[in-house]
């Protein structure tokens, strides 16, 4: 009675799914725009970074296009509450990189963060569940009370509208929080999806203030 009353559609083409599926149609899953970098090798992500910050590994499952499935998901994740996408592709990414020898080093998964005021509104994280079945298929710790979010003053979002991609006036929004936790450590620094790369790299900027930390990345989407 349930199922016929409130069922469970995909979160892709909002068809009805049946009983064996979850979060997508088979179809949806099959219309996937998959890249999955660590599988293939190629670099995309990791040429987003050269020259401005050192990283291991990255790597992202989708690809994000206007109008695509995968813009799609992402709009249903963060501004229609269904949490449950970013934990279906934390789970699909971690079972692969648990495979490889390179992801091994990994010591902690750490999330992009939110401020408060955007956390309040939205009520939670989209990178959380993304980042939560990565750190459990790893089986390594997940921490999101080491990088915080400033709110952005007036002042700021005047400055970035000129320097988006500056130092200077990106420095202030993130912040290292307990820095002796990140110590000799390899961080997996993850989010929903990577556009031109500046918040990663505003991020890992934070993190690597502390010289002793690598950093890798780990996207579900990539722009």
């Amino acid at each position: 009675m349930l199922n016929l009353l409130f069922p469970k559609i995909c979160s892709g083409c909002k068809s009805i799914l049946l009983k064996f599926e979850i979060i997508l149609c088979s179809q949806c899953r099959h219309d996937l725009p998959i890249v999955s970098h660590h599988k293939t090798g190629n670099n995309a992500m990791k040429t987003i970074f050269y020259g401005k910050i050192p990283v291991e590994e990255a790597t992202s499952l989708l690809k994000f296009e206007k109008r695509g499935i995968t813009q799609e998901l992402m709009h249903n994740l963060k501004y229609k509450g269904q949490k449950e996408i970013s934990s279906f592709f934390g789970k699909w990414l971690g079972a692969e990189l648990v495979k490889l020898s390179q992801y091994k080093s990994i010591d902690i998964v750490i999330p992009v963060p939110l401020d408060k005021k955007t956390l309040k509104k939205r009520g939670f994280n989209q990178v959380e569940g993304f980042g939560k079945e990565l750190a459990k298929a790893l089986n390594i710790p997940y921490r999101d009370d080491i990088l915080l979010k400033i709110s952005k003053t007036g002042s700021q979002v005047f400055k970035q509208r000129f320097k988006r991609f500056h130092s200077e006036s990106n420095e202030e929004i993130f912040t290292l929080n307990k820095p002796q936790a990140i110590t000799n450590k390899h961080i997996l620094l993850v989010d929903d999806i990577i556009t031109t790369g500046a918040t990663l790299e505003n991020c890992a900027l934070q993190l690597l203030k502390n010289t002793q930390t690598k950093i890798s990345l780990a996207t579900i989407a990539i722009a």
